[in-house]
Formats: structure tokens, C-alpha cells, sequence
């Protein structure tokens, strides 16, 4: 180092000021359904960052996913071939994913030895999860990924969601309940993102977790005996609508991206609480 800064060095320790510890990144989980578009999210959430001159620290976790549309730091296809594990232990396209995903978990400390080099020049770590969701959420690994990273950084779930495949009642309600139930299994500050508003605005999405009333109305164009048993769950999950944070988003677009930013501050500082 030049002579310079190390007589800083010696001034700084002299009047007893200590360089300021390194503000630890945000950890960013990006779930969803198949289809939901996840990886076009982190896409856009990576160029977002990108312009703004803030180049976050990109992880992907799917192994089978053929051609990533943005540049990651750590590939988890870096370091597990999942056609060969599918040949090697005799599995089908799910159990291979799950299988490749545990191997990569016996060696997550690496990645997080990693994110702490990289703690000062990147402010956000986006991690892409696979393309089926139970995948990550009901496995092993994805929940030994999932609190390493919560132990040692603020994190934050984001479940995208297929606005455009939401417009039944019934099927808003099964995703809703499978929000509900990430949250409860992770139990980290939790951001839903309602994708695709470039095709159906999400303005009667917002209308049903806010006004039960509304949600009976559409409810009541269904026949079927799901129809009833969606009503009483309407009700339970009235608490879990009232503490959550929603963004409509277009990844296509790039639209509702600064409310989406402004969310996930919120929801650090949930985490920091």
C-alpha cells in the first residue's frame, strides 16, 4: 500500500476512530411456480441494479435450467452436472434437481465464505431458486441454504406470482395459501411480487386481500364445493393479507421495480427488528 494510506492508517488508530464495519448485503430468495417468471425478475432486478451503477452479487440454484438470461457469480451447473447425477443414481427430472441441489448444500459454506468477500462491492445478493418450487421450499437443502444465509445477512423472501394465471378466485386462493405457508416455513420478512402486469393489471388482486366482501362476489360465479371451503379460508388468511407487502410488476417491462425496492427496505428493516 502507498506510504499515504498507511499513515491514514496510523492517524485513524491513533485518535482511536475505527474504520466503519462493512454494512452486510442483502440476501434476496427469489421463489415461485413453474412458469411464474422468476428468472426473467431477477433478469430485470440485475440490469435494474446494474444501471444504477450497484452490481449485485447474482446466485443461481436451478441445475437444470438451460440458458440463463443474466451473468451469475456462483452457477450451481459450475458445480453439479445434473444430467450425470440423474444417470449416476437412477432418477427422474424432480429427484435429480432435489439430488443436485443437496450435493451443492454440503458445500454452501464456500458460497458464503464467498458473499463475505464480495460484502463491500455488492449491496444485494440475488438468488434465482429452481423452477419447481418444492424443490427448494420442502427439501433439506433448500432449508439449510435458506438459514445460512439468514444467519449471516438480512434476508428476504420474494414469491413471484403469475397475475394473469390468478384471476379465478380459487386458483389466487391456492397461491395465496402457498404463500402462507412459505412464510410460515421460512419465517423471514416476505415480499409477494405479482408478475406480469404488462398483461392484467393486479388492481383486483389487491381489491380481494383488502375487501372480503369483493372476494365473496367473485367467489359466488363459482359452483363447486372448493367454492365453500375458499370462503373459510378467506377468512383465516385476513391476517396474513393485512402484514403483507405486495408489488405488481412487470419483469418484461421493468415497471413497479422502485416500489418493489422500496418494500424490500421495509421488509430489511422487519429483519433487523
Amino acid at each position: 500500500a502507498p506510504e499515504g494510506q498507511v499513515g491514514v492508517g496510523k492517524m485513524a488508530a491513533a485518535s482511536g476512530l475505527s474504520a466503519a464495519p462493512p454494512v452486510p448485503p442483502v440476501c434476496v430468495l427469489v421463489l415461485g411456480m413453474a412458469g411464474s417468471g422468476k428468472t426473467t425478475f431477477v433478469q430485470r432486478l440485475a440490469a435494474h441494479l446494474h444501471g444504477q451503477r450497484c452490481p449485485p452479487y447474482v446466485i443461481n440454484l436451478d441445475p437444470a435450467v438451460h440458458d440463463l438470461p443474466f451473468p451469475a457469480n456462483i452457477d450451481i451447473r459450475d458445480t453439479v452436472k445434473y444430467k450425470e447425477v440423474m444417470k449416476q443414481y437412477g432418477l427422474g427430472p424432480n429427484g435429480g434437481i432435489v439430488t443436485s441441489l443437496n450435493l451443492f448444500a454440503t458445500r454452501f459454506d464456500q458460497v458464503m465464505k464467498f458473499i463475505e468477500k464480495r460484502q463491500n462491492a455488492s449491496k444485494y445478493v440475488i438468488i434465482d431458486t429452481p423452477g419447481q418450487i418444492e424443490v427448494f421450499t420442502w427439501s433439506a437443502s433448500g432449508t439449510i441454504i435458506t438459514e445460512a444465509l439468514a444467519s449471516s445477512f438480512p434476508s428476504v423472501v420474494v414469491y413471484v406470482m403469475d397475475t394473469s394465471r390468478s384471476t379465478n378466485p380459487i386458483t389466487f386462493m391456492s397461491n395465496m395459501l402457498y404463500a402462507c405457508s412459505i412464510l410460515y416455513k421460512t419465517k423471514l420478512p416476505f415480499i409477494v411480487v405479482m408478475n406480469k402486469t404488462d398483461i392484467i393489471d393486479h388492481s383486483f388482486a389487491i381489491e380481494w386481500m383488502q375487501d372480503f366482501e369483493t372476494f365473496q362476489d367473485a367467489l359466488n360465479q363459482e359452483t363447486s364445493y372448493v367454492s365453500n371451503l375458499t370462503r373459510s379460508m378467506s377468512l383465516v388468511l385476513d391476517e396474513f393479507y393485512s402484514s403483507l407487502k405486495v408489488v405488481g410488476v412487470s419483469a418484461v417491462l421493468g415497471t413497479g421495480l422502485d416500489d418493489f425496492f422500496l418494500q424490500l427496505s421495509k421488509a430489511v428493516d422487519e429483519y433487523e427488528r
